[in-house]
């Protein structure tokens, strides 16, 4: 039986090197249990082909996400925010943890869309965002036109081609998102297979290993990441152990996909033949990260995993500090991460050894905003027969 597709109002925004539809919380229904298969539906999850050709994701973790904002629910914000990561070939939605890319659209989102309404006279904004995966604040700073979020501007991050206008986010006390704790297991490192570990939880739980430790290289792309013989599968073992001594699961099978995030770290070279031709020698960067998403080799770096890169760097004898001991930073104002995609520079401040904010630099960019629409999952399930 034919019978018509359902529609909401939504849009459609880059974040950082991320993409995802945007919900006002208000548009969506009240009963949550109904918001996993409409957003399933909007982003083509599940889809055996790992396409998401029937909805707005992309086949990747990066673009297969969604965002719901609202009026705040906490005194010291000026909204609500809660991320959602949907699986792409399951019908896993996972509400566990926050996506930093994604964070840098959300003040622009609530200026658009008339949730953070302005005066057209003012030119710059701050908005404080509540994030609801972690309890979290942060704070979201950029420049506004004619009351809408501004798009143009001469800033450039590594991976998203051209410049657009800078958004500045200050991770407030981010650490301890999800176990309360920026060394969640009590240790600076951990041992997991025979391998010396730093787990930390900074705006996300992430798991720190020193690419040496395996015997790769800290500088391969996503591909080579894939294609080297059980390098994938390893990884994921010591992520979902280490999730466990995390307190985030009681066994390996129940950690889920979202989190904790893993990370290769590695010293650069002074004058390697690929550091040099990705900028990323030890001219350039401080250390390189190869990163890790839902079970895929990231083509840049998430935020999150950044942020908590930053805080274990000024951890003295973390795998991360290991790594950068004895070397001057490039930048002052934090640590310079040269990931898969280019280069990124993260600042994480403490105070009498308590990590207090954490501060980097995105782009964002308002795509299309209307109507998107759906087939719900009865329906669909009842044309596949």
């Amino acid at each position: 039986m034919h019978t018509k597709q359902r529609s909401l109002p939504a849009a459609y925004y880059r974040g950082g090197t991320s993409r995802a539809v945007f919900f006002k919380q208000e548009d969506l229904p009240d009963d949550r249990k109904a918001w996993e298969s409409i957003f399933r539906s909007v982003i083509g999850s599940p889809d055996p082909y790992g396409r998401q050709l029937d909805g707005l994701g992309g086949g990747i973790s990066s673009l297969s996400k969604v965002c719901v904002v609202g009026k705040s629910t906490h005194t010291d914000a000026d909204v609500d925010y809660t991320f959602v990561s949907l699986g792409i070939k399951n019908t896993d939605v996972d509400y566990s943890s926050n996506c930093g890319n994604m964070s840098s659209a959300v003040g622009p989102f609530a200026v658009d869309s008339r949730l953070f309404p302005l005066e057209s006279s003012r030119d710059f904004v701050s908005i404080r965002i509540h994030n609801t995966n972690t309890g979290k604040m942060i704070h979201s700073s950029f420049p506004v036109v004619d009351g809408e979020a501004a798009a143009d501007g001469d800033f450039a991050i590594d991976g998203v081609a051209g410049t657009a206008a800078r958004v500045q986010l200050d991770f407030i006390n981010p650490a301890g998102s999800v176990t309360g704790k920026l060394l969640p297991t009590g240790n600076v490192t951990d041992m997991i297979d025979g391998i010396a570990v730093t787990c930390a939880d900074a705006a996300n739980p992430c798991v720190f290993v020193r690419a040496t430790d395996l015997g790769v290289d800290g500088n391969l792309t996503p591909d080579e990441i894939t294609a080297h013989p059980g390098l994938l599968s390893r990884l994921d073992s010591i992520r979902r152990q280490a999730g466990v001594k995390m307190g985030l699961a009681e066994t390996s099978a129940a950690v889920t996909g979202s989190i904790p995030k893993i990370a290769l770290v590695g010293r650069p070279s002074v004058s390697g033949s690929r550091d040099l031709e990705q900028k990323q020698t030890s001219a350039d960067v401080d250390l390189l990260a190869r990163a890790l998403s839902v079970g895929q080799p990231h083509k840049a770096v998430p935020i999150t995993v950044a942020l908590a890169l930053a805080a274990a760097a000024r951890v003295p004898g973390s795998t991360v500090a290991e790594v950068i001991a004895g070397k001057e930073p490039i930048d002052g104002a934090g640590i310079t991460i040269g990931h898969a995609g280019g280069n990124l520079l993260v600042g994480a401040n403490f105070d009498d050894g308590v990590l207090t904010s954490a501060t980097v630099f995105r782009t964002a960019r308002r795509l299309f905003e209307g109507r998107i629409f759906w087939k719900n999952e009865a329906q669909s399930s009842h044309e596949s027969m």
